[in-house]
């Protein structure tokens, strides 16, 4: 399997990250990808340098002025009098998406901290001088990957860092500013008339969801904890099952707190089924490891051995598929889980 990485990844280094009302350093840094590389290629992927396809990919997914937002933020926040290091916003619009779920309109504020305040969500995405490059090679690395398939490789692996799928089409959210798993989603979908997502990452994604909620040529699935008293807090509920067109096409199993493998591993055997249903021609998985209870954000007792149990469930799944790397902020969890994962899978594969 390829892997695919770029290391103009590793130059966002934000130092600020907001989390139950103290500021800290973020979790989301360049040691993740650095694990991940390092354990996955003694596991014998190999790793590739992505190319730069540009960015019509990525507006396929994003709407032009959030892109535009992402590229200048940081300079026009530079010029602010008594600015700090990097870009966070300090209001937020009452406004939000329709029922679409779809980007907003352009925002009225020509100002950056009124612009700020609408195409980022919270304080756990600070952007720094390098963030949009590196985000921008992150989608690249996520492109490269569906590229590979649609030229007829049954997988890939995309070591996307900053992760993507709390992104929408027009908000940064939850350490992802570019929407990974949707970018390739559609990106197959030049190919393959029916994609799926699954997503199995201890947090909703959100930001996939919405984009393709009113969608049925575009399979969600995610299992998660509960979000009732969790990030994202609004979304990943068991009722949100699609709307319009998309009706039907958006699974959400969430999962109570304390759920260990059982409920886990089960979740995952409903979502390949679900899969099946839809007649998906293509997969794309949204891989955190953040589930694992070793993991600091996590409030499940997954286990390591769970990892091997769903590598194995969708290595079964025998459609092109593309791994996109989301969370995970143990480096030892990340150690353990993401190779028990990929080797399961891999095996399961060659059994197809």
């Amino acid at each position: 399997m390829k892997l695919f990485f770029s290391s103009q990844q590793m130059a966002h280094q934000p130092k600020q990250y907001m989390i139950n009302g103290r500021i800290t350093d973020p979790l989301e840094n360049p040691a993740r990808a650095h694990a991940l590389i390092d354990v996955l290629t003694k596991l014998g992927l190999s790793q590739h340098e992505p190319e730069d396809t540009g960015p019509d990919p990525i507006l396929a997914v994003h709407a032009d002025h959030y892109v535009a937002f992402l590229q200048t933020a940081y300079d026009r926040f530079m010029q602010l009098p008594n600015h700090g290091p990097e870009v966070l916003p300090n209001v937020s619009a009452y406004q939000g998406a329709g029922q679409d779920y779809g980007a907003r309109a352009i925002p009225r504020p020509t100002g950056v901290l009124g612009q700020a305040g609408w195409y980022i969500n919270g304080l756990s995405c600070a952007m720094m001088e390098h963030t949009y490059a590196a985000a921008y090679a992150s989608a690249q690395t996520a492109i490269a990957a569906a590229n590979t398939v649609l030229k007829g490789e049954r997988e890939a692996f995309a070591l996307c860092r900053p992760p993507g799928h709390h992104a929408y089409a027009d908000r940064a959210a939850g350490f992802c500013y570019f929407n990974n798993a949707a970018i390739v989603a559609q990106h197959l979908r030049k190919q393959y008339d029916r994609v799926a997502i699954i997503d199995f990452d201890t947090h909703h994604g959100d930001g996939t969801q919405a984009i393709f909620y009113t969608r049925d040529d575009v399979f969600f699935g995610s299992t998660h904890t509960d979000p009732s008293n969790y990030y994202p807090h609004y979304s990943g509920y068991a009722d949100e099952t699609g709307a319009g067109a998309g009706r039907g096409t958006t699974l959400n199993l969430p999962l109570a707190e304390g759920s260990g493998d059982e409920a886990f591993i089960e979740a995952n055997r409903e979502l390949a089924r679900a899969v099946a249903s839809h007649g998906s021609q293509a997969l794309v998985i949204s891989a955190g490891w953040d589930a694992h209870h070793d993991d600091p954000l996590s409030r499940l007792k997954v286990t390591t051995e769970a990892y091997a149990e769903i590598g194995a469930i969708w290595g079964a799944v025998d459609v092109p598929t593309v791994i996109v790397q989301e969370g995970g902020y143990s480096l030892s969890a990340v150690a353990e889980a993401a190779p028990r994962f990929i080797a399961a899978y891999q095996s399961q594969r060659r059994k197809a």
